[in-house]
């Protein structure tokens, strides 16, 4: 049997390949998605390779995940819950959907994964799968091996000689990629303890950012972002750019408690500085070209949306049906938004917009041809025609 492997290196796939040879007698074919971890991917073609691995796929997936994933789900404004911007969720689609490609092109039988029986990515992962290959079959060895925790992996690791970056001091678990780095297990488990300061890679603490803010400048066509500071640039490019410069400043920081879609709650803790701008700039200039009935809709949408991408069905008819109506809704967003970035902070201080919906000539308070105020008195009373119907059956004791 051969099997694909989505392999990271870390703990778990390190020993996971040793366990497919030992447990299925496979021929593994590792995998590793160039999704933004740049270091962390160094060194894992050899070490997948002295650990069992037939062969090792490395990907530069990093323009398709901006493009193609990051992308349309910024312009629907997908956010889940109390602020998890989805770095995670939505990059399990793409390396599922690699992973069967290189199925085919191996003439594979099986994937494989690293996701535990508890988490959500066990779902993304699969869900993603049998949409696109309905007949593969899949193995989780964490719902069929005998290991109970991480705990038991490593003291496994050791005995097998095998080397992971995870000790008993710094447990939690990490996740890399263009647009966030997420953290949790461990000592996070605990909601009352402090990430320590030093846990961060991808921006410094707000209380050490410079002292001076620094204002960035973003341009949009059709909800997506083309151009920063005056550059024209890549989806590739703008998330580059607006990592470093959300970093810098200590922007996108995030700690929730946030409801996993198998049932239970957990704690992750977030760093998404690229994403966090391009979410407020889109939004502020949609403020500006966005219908209001037309937003109203979408924001409607969004939550729906976002649990799709937080599930794992990005590839389900119900997510591409949405997709097209918020990328119609996005087909307005045009424009120019600036932003301040000062110490965690990503301040919004001005949009413009060619077609802009903003009439200053309508909105002043000063004297205007624009606006008859008088028309306001007959609008005020068609809406409250209803509630006042109501008030006089109760007043006449009509209404209980």
């Amino acid at each position: 049997m051969k099997v694909v492997l989505a392999y990271s290196g870390g703990l778990d796939t390190s020993v996971i390949i040793q366990w497919l040879l030992d447990e299925y007698k496979a021929e593994v074919i590792a995998f590793s998605a160039d999704l933004g971890q740049e270091e962390e991917l160094t060194g894992l073609d050899e070490k997948a390779k002295k650990s069992g691995a037939s062969k090792v796929y490395i990907d530069d997936l990093r323009e398709e995940f901006a493009r193609d994933f990051v992308f349309p789900m910024i312009r629907a404004g997908a956010i889940y819950e109390s602020g998890y911007l989805l770095g995670t969720s939505i990059a399990r689609p793409l390396i599922a959907k690699r992973m069967i490609e290189i199925v085919r092109e191996n003439n594979a039988e099986a994937i494989s994964h690293g996701a535990t029986g508890k988490g959500n990515d066990q779902v993304r992962f699969e869900v993603t799968a049998y949409a696109l290959e309905p007949n593969i079959k899949v193995i989780a060895p964490w719902r069929e091996w005998a290991f109970n925790s991480r705990t038991d992996l490593i003291n496994y690791a050791k005995q097998h000689g095998i080397p992971v970056p995870v000790t008993a001091k710094k447990p939690y678990s990490m996740d890399r990629n263009l647009l966030h780095l997420s953290f949790e297990g461990g000592i996070l488990e605990d909601p009352w303890v402090e990430p320590p300061k030093d846990m961060f890679k991808l921006s410094v603490a707000p209380e050490d950012a410079p002292d001076e803010a620094e204002e960035v400048v973003i341009d949009f066509e059709r909800g997506d972002a083309v151009a920063v500071n005056g550059t024209r640039m890549s989806p590739l490019e703008v998330m580059l750019t607006l990592n470093t410069l959300g970093g810098k400043h200590g922007v996108g920081r995030i700690d929730l408690v946030e409801n996993r879609f198998v049932g239970m709650k957990s704690r992750g803790v977030y760093e998404t500085p690229g994403g966090t701008i391009l979410y407020r700039a889109r939004e502020a200039v949609e403020q500006l070209t966005m219908d209001r009935e037309v937003m109203h809709l979408r924001d409607g949408l969004v939550s729906q949306y976002a649990k799709l991408v937080y599930n794992g069905f990005w590839f389900a008819p119900e997510r591409e049906m949405l997709q097209a109506a918020v990328d119609q809704a996005a087909a307005s967003v045009n424009g120019t938004a600036r932003l301040k970035l000062y110490k965690g902070n990503c301040i919004v201080v001005g949009r413009r917009a060619e077609k802009s919906l903003y009439d200053p000539e309508i909105s002043t308070f000063e004297a205007s041809d624009a606006y008859d105020q008088k028309d306001a008195e007959g609008f005020i009373k068609l809406n409250a025609l209803r509630l006042r119907i109501r008030a006089a059956m109760r007043k006449n004791g009509g209404m209980d």
